[in-house]
């Protein structure tokens, strides 16, 4: 039996490495809503919320999630009894719509608590089959294609088994295809970030030859109808991101064609179990699924490793290692990656695998509020 009793939110502000840019801004520094929840039984683990600072990606932000957590979601689980973690879904989604990233947080880190509590890594509680996943990097918006050669060539001598471009109008055509001249066998994908439209999708079209692995979301976040007429004009793989937000999304775009390929965030989703159901569901269509990032620390990379050890996650998922993005990550160890390209799914701990850094926390945090139970 499951049951929290106390959750700490705190929001860190981690400075990344470098700027990252993507079609929708540059951001240079990420703001963390993370989540330490404890159970009745004394377990405890950490989640992270991936909202954006601002509503570039989804609706949600960091600010909103943080009030949606601590009014409506931590209240609806503190304090309730749940026979596992795959129960805490149906409870956050009766009768309250949206503020996934937020149920997110408190649901995954649940099965967090939950692996916790009975002394197992989190990827075999949720039923995960890898000892290792593969591992792709996700290049932002470079000032010239010649930079971007050097950042491919550079990510692919590392390792990496998927190299992702960031595109958007005017800088597309000409950015991929220098990519692609260079370096003629690398595995090549496209993300538009929602950057395009019907009416000029013409340099999409104009990509078409480059065998590329995928398009990911070229069109408007929450659309699957114009996507099905994208698809219909290409050879490349569309893959939908910002538009599955749930299983019957998922349904949708299978029913319409509106892609070959879904990006599985769980923040996006709504947590653990709806991704899995969306996973099972793409296994059983024959639609191959990647994990995607949203710029997490350490905490939030743990949940999607663990996700990623899933059969079907058959694509190389943006689970960079942490000195890919920070000067020091608030975990330890820190996520590394092999030569061979590849994360190991850390099987030999229970929990998320991972241990937080609690100084390194504390140094970053700029507020913390704490729920209890009465």
């Amino acid at each position: 039996m499951l049951q929290i009793v106390r959750v700490t939110m705190r929001e860190i502000r981690l400075p990344l490495r470098e700027p990252f840019q993507i079609s929708s801004g540059t951001m240079t520094a990420r703001r963390c809503a993370l989540l330490e929840l404890e159970d009745v039984s004394g377990a405890t683990s950490w989640s992270e919320c991936v909202a954006d600072d601002a509503p570039n990606y989804l609706p949600e932000t960091v600010d909103v999630a943080w009030l949606s957590m601590k009014k409506w979601v931590i209240p609806r689980v503190l304090g309730q009894t749940f026979e596992g973690p795959g129960d805490v879904h149906a409870a956050l989604e009766c009768d309250f719509r949206g503020h996934q990233m937020a149920k997110a947080a408190v649901e995954m880190g649940m099965w967090g608590v939950e692996a916790e509590r009975l002394g197992m890594p989190l990827a075999r509680l949720i039923g995960g089959t890898r000892e290792e996943v593969d591992v792709g990097i996700s290049l932002g918006i470079q000032a010239t294609p010649e930079a971007l050669v050097e950042k491919a060539r550079a990510a692919l001598a590392l390792g990496y088994r998927k190299v992702k471009i960031k595109i958007k109008p005017g800088k597309d055509v000409e950015y991929v295809r220098a990519v692609r001249e260079a370096l003629p066998d690398a595995p090549l994908m496209a993300d538009a970030n929602n950057a395009y439209t019907l009416d000029n999708i013409d340099a999409l079209i104009a990509m078409d030859d480059l065998k590329l692995m995928m398009f990911e979301q070229p069109l408007a976040w929450d659309d699957v109808v114009r996507h099905a007429e994208l698809q219909k004009r290409l050879k490349t793989p569309v893959c939908l991101d910002e538009s599955i937000t749930s299983l019957e999304k998922a349904q949708d775009m299978l029913h319409l064609g509106s892609g070959r390929i879904i990006n599985i965030k769980p923040g996006r989703v709504g947590g653990f179990t709806s991704s899995i159901a969306i996973h099972d569901f793409c296994e059983a269509n024959g639609i191959p699924v990647w994990c995607g990032g949203m710029l997490e620390s350490g905490i939030g990379r743990a949940y999607n490793v663990a996700l990623a050890s899933l059969p079907n996650f058959v694509k190389p998922g943006d689970l960079s290692p942490s000195a890919r993005y920070w000067e020091r990550d608030v975990v330890t160890p820190e996520w590394t990656m092999t030569p061979q390209g590849t994360t190991l799914v850390p099987l030999d701990k229970p929990g998320i695998g991972v241990r937080v850094d609690r100084d390194r926390v504390e140094d970053l945090t700029v507020r913390v509020e704490i729920i209890q139970g009465g």
